[in-house]
């Protein structure tokens, strides 16, 4: 993998997953969290909880990334992931850009604009989507992402900043192909080995392609059950983003306590 990545320092994000709970209660989790420190808060694109009671409480993504927006001062924000099936390209891209102005403060904006295929078959059946396959959605995304940059230069006012594409997925054939061409981010799963492998795959995506690898830096989920050794393993093959995922509807972050103090560790 190019030298530039493991340069990078580690950062930390967690994703506030936005189910089960009071949103006076992800709001304060999301001011916790920014207040120990971490560099990103992301929510996630469903309708429907994906874990526990389906039909539990559950609040949508881009709205509440707009309150975020408002609510946080430092921390970037963001989706992981964006559906991309659920809206417009074009007007995703708005939604970005404003959602870009409105987490300014004094200078850029602090938007990742993460997104995906998507893959939630009830989100589909029930906001009536097509689902279609996996090959279809990710020829959607492989259409849509050209579109949704090109509107973001034609916006008034322009973004603050280039506004950071995170895309997550791990499909060697299309997905990582759309990485190198498109993302600043890429989001992976597995575990070390997976993530060695899907690296060297996409640095040579980013060779066929004509992109500097090292303009893309390396995401993934750590396991709370065993942070340490899950950041440990996947920072060695290169990983620089480091997100844990935390449920409502109490939002304990006292493993993200620990993974902060890893990432400072880390970082020296």
């Amino acid at each position: 993998m190019n030298q530039r990545n493991n340069e990078r320092a580690a950062r930390v994000g967690v994703q506030l997953q936005p189910q089960h709970a009071d949103y006076a209660a992800i709001r304060r989790a999301a001011a916790e969290a920014e207040a120990l420190g971490v560099d990103v808060i992301f929510n996630w694109d469903h309708f429907f909880p994906l874990y526990g009671e389906p039909e539990g409480k559950h609040f949508e993504c881009w709205t509440m990334l707009g309150a975020w927006a408002e609510a946080t001062e430092r921390v970037e924000i963001g989706a992981l992931v964006t559906c991309n099936s659920y809206r417009n390209p074009q007007l995703l891209a708005d939604m970005a850009c404003t959602v870009d102005h409105i987490s300014a403060r004094g200078g850029e904006g602090r938007l990742i604009l993460g997104i995906g295929s998507g893959w939630f078959a009830k989100d589909y059946a029930e906001y009536g989507y097509e689902f279609g396959t996996p090959g279809s959605r990710l020829n959607n995304l492989d259409r849509d992402l050209p579109l949704i940059r090109e509107r973001l230069t034609r916006l008034n006012p322009a973004p603050t900043r280039e506004i950071p594409i995170l895309v997550g997925g791990g499909g060697e054939k299309k997905t990582l192909r759309i990485v190198a061409q498109h993302a600043h981010v890429w989001h992976a799963f597995g575990d070390a080995d997976t993530l060695r492998h899907k690296n060297a795959v996409l640095d040579e995506w980013c060779a066929k392609v004509g992109r500097d690898p090292g303009e893309i830096e390396r995401s993934t989920g750590v396991d709370a059950k065993a942070l340490e050794a899950t950041a440990d393993a996947a920072h060695a093959v290169g990983t620089r983003l480091f997100t844990l995922g935390i449920g409502g509807p109490d939002y304990d972050l006292g493993p993200l306590r620990d993974l902060v103090a890893w990432r400072d560790a880390k970082n020296g």
